[in-house]
């Protein structure tokens, strides 16, 4: 069994920096050790994996810098690559190149996390072990401001909900459940997940990383994948979150 982690870093992440009080490439802050940085606990979450490819932008200088020195360990494992339209394109673009790069080398499963999170252990390990798709979630409240979030339709097909002006979200019909998004998830069929990748038209590209992770998902009935819930998730927007991560 063949795997292979995503994990992208690429965005400029304006509230955590403000919240700072200075320029600094969010998962890779820390107060004390490298170990106790957003990516190092990623990537040591992934040690088992075959391969990690990690999608960086801002400030891609001191993400190849911490790369080298600080994950040194892991350096047989790991695929930097760059995001130039970090600024400009939005988060599917990383998971877009995250995933060509994927494609050079196939692998039977690939797992994908944002990498601003700060996630339990024990659920990461069961997301690994198990042999379904997996979709995340977490028990913080559903807030437009803040949540991304995904309900359940009558069919079962998973569907995301979000609003990147985080004004308000939206349900048009009938479901079954909602939840709020882990944003972690994993892809058992790499060849389907490919080819959606390969048909994206260039506004899909440019988009949310919800437009790929929603055209997997949506078609899949409920045999096929499983929701597992984190027992610890902290989004870490700021730096009051990251202590709070830290901390608990």
């Amino acid at each position: 069994m063949r795997r292979t982690a995503i994990i992208t870093v690429a965005g400029e992440s304006t509230r955590f920096r403000k919240s700072v009080g200075r320029d600094v490439l969010k998962c890779l802050y820390t107060e004390r050790t490298e170990k106790e940085t957003l990516l190092f606990r990623l990537v040591a979450l992934c040690a088992g994996f075959d391969r990690i490819i990690i999608v960086g932008g801002y400030r891609f200088h001191d993400l190849r810098s911490f790369v080298s020195c600080s994950l040194k360990d892991f350096a047989g494992k790991i695929t930097l690559i760059e995001n130039a339209h970090f600024s400009d394109f939005g988060s599917g673009y990383s998971l877009y190149e995250g995933l060509r790069e994927a494609a050079r080398s196939p692998a039977d499963e690939i797992v994908f996390s944002e990498g601003d999170l700060f996630v339990d252990a024990e659920t990461f390990g069961k997301i690994v072990r198990s042999d379904k798709n997996i979709v995340t979630a977490n028990s913080e409240p559903i807030e437009a401001k803040k949540s991304v979030a995904f309900y359940i339709s009558e069919t079962g097909a998973i569907n995301y909900i979000y609003d990147t002006n985080h004004c308000t979200l939206r349900i048009d019909g009938p479901f079954l459940a909602i939840h709020n998004s882990g944003q972690v998830w994993k892809f058992r069929d790499t060849e389907r997940l490919f080819s959606i990748t390969d048909s994206l038209t260039e506004e899909e590209r440019t988009g949310t990383n919800l437009v790929i992770v929603q055209k997997y998902f949506e078609t899949l009935n409920p045999k096929e994948y499983d929701i597992m819930r984190f027992k610890k998730w902290i989004n870490c927007n700021t730096i009051e979150d990251y202590r709070k991560a830290l901390e608990e």
